[in-house]
């Protein structure tokens, strides 16, 4: 058997690919080691999203480089949205790198391999073909087995937003077929996961012969082994009437609702080409909030867009105190390149860093008071591993908040009872209720 060094960056996205990458290659007799220096075939799987993405990559190339710097040199492969966006100009820079694959070309990366190794010719692979992909993939099971697992349901977009690299790197948007996603739902739960979070660039914009994201989730919530349901990472402009009705139906989607807004300012979405408002955005809070006062919402941030005034922040601001956000990422613009606001003029980096470091202080208040409302309250928490410090468990929120506790063996992959001592801004710490402690109802 060889060996296979899978490292990934970035999205959840990337993490089923690479699951799925490794489910492909040990077709052809990889197994996988978490040993870098044992290790046959590197493979890096890589994310556009953020600043400087590219040359992580080379960076990264160079710790590889210096590790093997006495022995056999590990066939290399750079996968993920950096090889999509630099495919030929990556094996021209960086001779060590044998091939670069996209993400919608991870059904031929067995057949890339093996010609490698046939012809040792370096190889460039970054077609858009999801259907293929999916097509070939649907034929091997996934074998995720952890507590709580990924399933990729939609790629691509159709949004064009000014700053995002995702209609380039991953194509537009395509939706797997509904009896498909089912099945891999069903295989996982065979597998012993009890949490399947459902992805896509714009995973609300799924449609596939007429079924919706709400379709799924119910169809999925039949299946008994599974105990909660998630989705990330879904568009304002994609929560439809029956998504949003879904919410007062459900009994395992949980009350955690990831929305993206990127900014409060109606003029600043405008630039972004977001293509919805504020108005929109506060609407469908209020209306999940009147199905289920237990949602609460998290969000993405882009702070000092081209363009945003001090006003324009100042309604961030606002959204942010109104809606009480208790999970969410902020971060200052930073160009992508190949996006429309890639050669925008950029805003003092003094103002960005002022007004950044305002949102998060704010965010990062809403987080801490959450978790603080629910110390000496007893929560469900589903349960997903051992700790490796001082024999302690670690399970989740229904809000996606790590906890911390005393329990058993016997605990992991069951939704139990945590009595919640104290917290801190990330995370929530308890013990774990007795049966002939727990409340009657």
């Amino acid at each position: 058997m060889k060996k296979i060094f899978i490292k990934t960056f970035g999205c959840q996205m990337n993490e089923y690919d690479s699951n799925r990458i490794f489910d492909t290659v040990k077709k052809i007799g990889f197994e996988k080691t978490d040993v870098l220096e044992e290790t046959d075939c590197y493979l890096l799987n890589t994310c556009h999203i953020r600043d400087k993405a590219k040359e992580k990559v080379y960076h990264d190339i160079g710790r590889i480089k210096k590790s093997f710097r006495s022995k056999k040199k590990p066939f290399v492969i750079i996968a993920g949205c950096v090889a999509q966006a630099e495919n030929e100009e990556m094996l021209k820079r960086e001779p060590y790198i044998d091939l670069v694959i996209g993400p919608q070309a991870y059904h031929k990366i067995n057949s890339r391999i093996e010609e490698y190794f046939e012809k040792q010719k370096k190889l460039e692979e970054t077609d858009f073909d999801a259907e293929a992909k999916f097509n070939y993939l649907n034929q091997i099971k996934n074998s995720s087995s952890k507590v709580s697992s990924f399933l990729t349901i939609q790629e691509g977009c159709d949004k064009f937003c000014h700053f995002c690299v995702v209609p380039y790197t991953r194509g537009p948007e395509y939706s797997r077929s509904y009896n498909e996603i089912i099945a891999e739902a069903k295989n996982l739960s065979f597998n012993g996961v009890k949490e399947i979070t459902l992805l896509g660039q714009n995973v609300n914009a799924y449609n596939n012969d007429n079924y919706r994201l709400s379709d799924l989730i119910l169809e999925i919530e039949k299946i008994p082994e599974i105990k909660r349901i998630r989705y990330t990472t879904s568009h304002p402009r994609d929560m439809t009437d029956d998504l949003i009705e879904v919410y007062g139906i459900s009994k395992k989607l949980m009350p955690l609702v990831h929305l993206p807004v990127q900014s409060g300012s109606d003029k600043v979405l405008k630039l972004m080409n977001r293509k919805h408002s504020i108005s929109d955005y506060i609407k469908t809070y209020e209306r999940l909030k009147k199905l289920n006062s237990k949602i609460e919402f998290s969000s993405d941030f882009i702070i000092a867009y081209p363009g945003e005034e001090e006003k324009d922040f100042n309604e961030t601001f606002e959204l942010i105190k109104n809606i009480k956000f208790i999970n969410s990422f902020s971060f200052i613009f930073s160009p992508r390149p190949g996006t429309a606001a890639s050669n925008l003029k950029l805003i003092d980096k003094g103002i960005s860093k002022e007004r950044l470091e305002k949102v998060q202080k704010q965010l990062f208040e809403h987080q801490i008071l959450m978790n603080k409302s629910l110390e000496n309250q007893e929560i469900d928490v589903l349960v997903e591993n051992k700790t490796e410090e001082n024999n302690k468990f670690f399970g989740r929120s229904e809000y996606m908040t790590s906890v911390i506790f005393d329990g058993n063996d016997e605990d992991v992959g069951k939704v139990i009872k945590v009595k919640i001592n104290n917290s801190n801004q990330n995370t929530l710490f308890g013990e774990k209720v007795r049966k002939s402690e727990q409340k009657v109802a």
